[in-house]
């Protein structure tokens, strides 16, 4: 799969909390050939510092040729990143990694939580288009405050999926977590897309090892050069030895991931 280095014009910048961010650029090469789940290097400027890229979910892909990620300022690039304006660029890299396999037609449910709703929303943009025989899939997104969930919410609604929702302090939806929906719809689907955070996504993977339910996990961690190069995301397989997230996926088979370690 062919991947670009583009100069990105940045179009818009929405502030969705404190420090929740999504940035949406020009990108028409990458957004022509990018699929849900693959990811993108962003270097902010031009100078080394901060040295290494940053990786970012793609989060929306739209027919102009815009790209748009979805993050939380919480380190010094994305600090630098959610400081930048409309009329800027950024020099991104991508589309990276393997992303989510579309080619079963079974009955599906999606599960973020916090910034690991990132990925699902391009998920969601293309399950309309290859799976449009099933009707009304349930989407249960989670986070800690209605404010970093609300408009995310909206617009997987607007696409047509019903959401159900849970917060940590009970803003929105369900009052705990977002896992704790997964019991009432588990029984009446085949696939379950999920990321988030570790302990979340290996409470999915239990729920649906135990009712016999396929889970496509998208892991979420640092890297350094995107492309399995430096051996920075690596993370034990159960086949034995390790597996790079960045190129073997950064999408798995649950049963790829040993989650007992």
């Amino acid at each position: 799969m062919s991947e670009f280095q583009e100069k990105a014009l940045i179009i818009t910048k929405e502030t969705l909390t404190r420090d929740v961010f999504r940035l949406t650029v020009q990108a028409p090469l990458i957004a022509e050939s990018a699929q849900p789940g693959q990811f993108v290097m962003i270097r902010v400027q031009e100078t080394l510092d901060p040295l290494l890229r940053r990786p970012f979910s793609i989060h929306k892909i739209s027919p102009d040729g815009s790209v748009s990620i979805l993050f939380k300022a919480i380190g010094k690039g994305t600090r630098m990143l959610a400081a930048l304006d409309p009329g800027m660029e950024i020099s991104i890299i991508g589309p990276l990694g393997r992303g989510f396999d579309l080619s079963s037609s079974a009955s599906f449910c999606m599960i973020g939580g916090g910034m690991g709703i990132a990925p699902l929303y391009f998920l969601a943009q293309q399950l309309l288009g290859v799976q449009r025989a099933l009707d009304n899939p349930p989407v249960l997104l989670g986070a800690q405050t209605q404010p970093e969930l609300l408009l995310l919410a909206q617009e997987f609604t607007e696409l047509g999926y019903p959401v159900h929702t849970a917060t940590d302090d009970g803003s929105l939806g369900h009052h705990g977590f977002v896992t704790e929906l997964l019991d009432d719809i588990l029984e009446n689907v085949q696939q379950i897309y999920v990321c988030g955070p570790m302990l979340m996504m290996r409470t999915v993977v239990n729920k649906c090892l135990q009712a016999n339910v396929a889970c496509q996990v998208s892991l979420e961690t640092h890297m350094a050069c995107g492309m399995g190069a430096c051996l920075g995301c690596t993370f034990p397989a159960t086949e034995g030895g390790y597996k790079h997230v960045c190129k073997d996926g950064p999408v798995f088979s649950a049963e790829e991931v040993l989650w007992t370690l």
